[in-house]
């Protein structure tokens, strides 16, 4: 992997990840923890974010301290099942803006069908994350960035909880400058488009359809 790809190995992520591999766990259980590795992700996603100094006036005395400071974030989901990791990140950065992107993989050419589009107005001068539990073909994700790069977007990142090697492959191909925060990485697709071993499919755990 080259370092635009920026796999978290972390031991919390590597437990929960166990967790929603199982095929027993439950959507309550499966949607909560979706939400928590998205928050945990969120931090090393978000670790390059600038910074400024401000006078803050404490109980005890007035200092320099830091804050945020530069371009506000925003979060777009590809939906549906990029929803289950948002609420995680709005817990840590409240004030980030959501848009939406809605997708939906066609089941014989494997290619992201666009259905729905809503952004904020200031998308083009906010520092984006897409989020999308698994990074599969990488169709949706490619196109996702194709859609915020049409609305003058400059700087985003993709965020998933898994991927497969050619899901990575095809969003370096078409969007190398765009940084990949993953989990981990499985083995493969199978002739259905599936991540092996994988998880299933992320939407209908976090929503509980078929």
């Amino acid at each position: 992997m080259n370092n635009k790809v920026h796999i978290m190995d972390h031991p919390l992520l590597q437990h929960k990840l166990s967790i929603l591999r199982d095929e027993a766990t439950g959507v309550k259980e499966f949607r909560e923890i979706v939400g928590e590795m998205a928050a945990l992700m969120c931090y090393e996603a978000t670790r390059d974010l600038p910074l400024a100094d401000v006078e803050v006036k404490t109980p005890v005395a007035t200092g320099t301290f830091r804050r945020l400071a530069g371009k506000k974030l925003a979060i777009v989901p590809i939906l549906r099942a990029g929803l289950g990791m948002v609420d995680g990140i709005l817990t840590l950065i409240p004030s980030a803006k959501v848009g939406h992107i809605g997708l939906y993989r066609d089941p014989n050419t494997l290619e992201p069908v666009e259905y729905y589009c809503k952004m904020p107005g200031d998308i083009a001068e906010r520092e984006v994350i897409i989020l999308d539990p698994m990074l599969a073909t990488g169709g949706s994700a490619t196109a996702a960035i194709q859609f915020l790069k049409n609305y003058g977007v400059k700087n985003m990142k993709l965020m998933n909880i898994l991927a497969a090697p050619e899901g990575i492959d095809r969003v370096q191909k078409d969007h190398p400058e765009v940084d990949i925060y993953v989990a981990a990485v499985d083995e493969k697709l199978n002739d259905h488009g599936y991540i092996v071993p994988g998880l299933g499919d992320a939407g209908d755990r976090i929503f509980g359809t078929k």
